[in-house]
Parts: C-alpha cells; sequence; structure tokens
C-alpha cells in the first residue's frame, strides 16, 4: 500500500500545501483525497485518521501523520533519497529553524492574507503586524539565499528546492496574490517556485474548484476569480 495524502481545498489550504508540494517536487508517489473544509461531514471524515480533524494527514499502511511540518520530517525519513532537507549540518539546522518559525509563527499575516490562489492579483491595505511579518520573512529568504542558496548553486533556500521552501509556499502564494511590494531577491525566488511544475499543476487545481468559503474570500460578497485552464 502506498502513501495516501488527506488534504483540503487546493484553493485555500495552505497547510495541505505544504506536504503535496514537497512529495511532488521530489517526485515521491502517492495518492491524495481532496476534502473540502466546509463540507458537512468533513470532522467525521477526516477525524477517521486524525484525532485533530484537521488537514493534512498522510497515510503510511498502518501510520497516520498530522501536521504539515510533521509529514515533512517522515517523508524526509522514509525518502532519503528526495533531500528535502540539506546535507550539511549547519544547513539542515538553519532550516529547520526557519520552518519551525513559519509553522509557529506570522498570525497576523495569515489572518490578514488568506491564500486564496483563485483571486486575481491585487494588493489589500496592510497593518503594521503584518507589515513586520513581511519584514522578517523577507530577511529569512535573503539570508538563506546569501549563506546558503547562492552557494549551492540554485534558486531556492538552500539551493534546490526542500521542505523549508514547502513551508513558506504558502507564503509565496499570499504575496503574489495581495500583490505585496518585496526586494529583488524576494521576487527571484517567489518566480522560481511559482515557476515549478507542482506549483503550476495545483494551481490549475485549484482554479477548478467549485467551492467557495466566504471567510477566505477577502472581497466578499465578491468573489473575483482567474480563469481556469
Amino acid at each position: 500500500m502506498g502513501l495516501h495524502l488527506v488534504i483540503g481545498n487546493k484553493n485555500y489550504s495552505s497547510w495541505s500545501f505544504r506536504p503535496w508540494i514537497a512529495m511532488t517536487v521530489a517526485g515521491i508517489p502517492f495518492e491524495e483525497t481532496v476534502v473540502s473544509l466546509d463540507d458537512p461531514d468533513f470532522k467525521a471524515r477526516v477525524g477517521q485518521h486524525s484525532g485533530t480533524g484537521k488537514v493534512p494527514v498522510l497515510i503510511d499502511g498502518e501510520v497516520r501523520i498530522w501536521e504539515s511540518l510533521a509529514i515533512l520530517e517522515y517523508v524526509a525519513e522514509t525518502h532519503p533519497e528526495a533531500e528535502l532537507w540539506p546535507a550539511g549540518r549547519a544547513e539542515r539546522a538553519h532550516a529547520r529553524a526557519v520552518a519551525t518559525e513559519m509553522h509557529a509563527g506570522f498570525a497576523a499575516l495569515r489572518r490578514a492574507l488568506p491564500m486564496n490562489m483563485a483571486r486575481p492579483p491585487a494588493a489589500r491595505p496592510l497593518g503594521d503586524e503584518v507589515r513586520r511579518d513581511i519584514v522578517r520573512i523577507e530577511a529569512i529568504w535573503r539570508t538563506c539565499r546569501a549563506r546558503f542558496g547562492e552557494a549551492a548553486g540554485g534558486p531556492f533556500l538552500f539551493g534546490r528546492f526542500g521542505a523549508a521552501d514547502a513551508m513558506y509556499a504558502p507564503v509565496v502564494s499570499r504575496f503574489h496574490t495581495y500583490a505585496v511590494e518585496v526586494g529583488p531577491e524576494a521576487r527571484r525566488y517567489m518566480d522560481a517556485m511559482m515557476a515549478l511544475p507542482a506549483w503550476q499543476a495545483w494551481t490549475a487545481a485549484a482554479l477548478r474548484e467549485p467551492w467557495v468559503l466566504p471567510h477566505d474570500e477577502p472581497d466578499w460578497p465578491e468573489v473575483p476569480r482567474l480563469a481556469a485552464t
């Protein structure tokens, strides 16, 4: 029996996006089940795999792993050939630190700029807390690229795409959707992320989804949409 990933809507579920893009870029085969976050049976359907009743959940035989970062760690252990974490101890420690910071932080940004991949890019007013989150995230990206990514010869945080990039993928999406102004280094990183075939596949699927969740639609009651491809 292979890996099975249970996720939420591709348009809205930032937590689901992380393990999905990591496993897809790494070429790790898995089946997926999408459960809309507003499905009346969501808790029951997801709860049979996870006591939290939340997505994502990775199923590997009798093993159940929930929480995006825990899934990434499990996949990195079971598929070392994917090299989801950098090989060097210092690089690996730094990657885990910034990934954990993303997992636990940036609440103001999450609240103000919900992931919505189908929304045409347009700016929103940003409060001071959100701007502080943006400044910190740009600093993380800039430091990772300068200390590790450039030396490794790849366009991602530590050179090649890895778990840390997967953790920041929803932020790249948010910065793009809400036309957040960033510096040239952050823009190059965002362009590299959004050029990934896996990114484009997820986006195309998100645009085809029929569900609309009002609390994740910042322009509600209007629901502007990019054209599906």
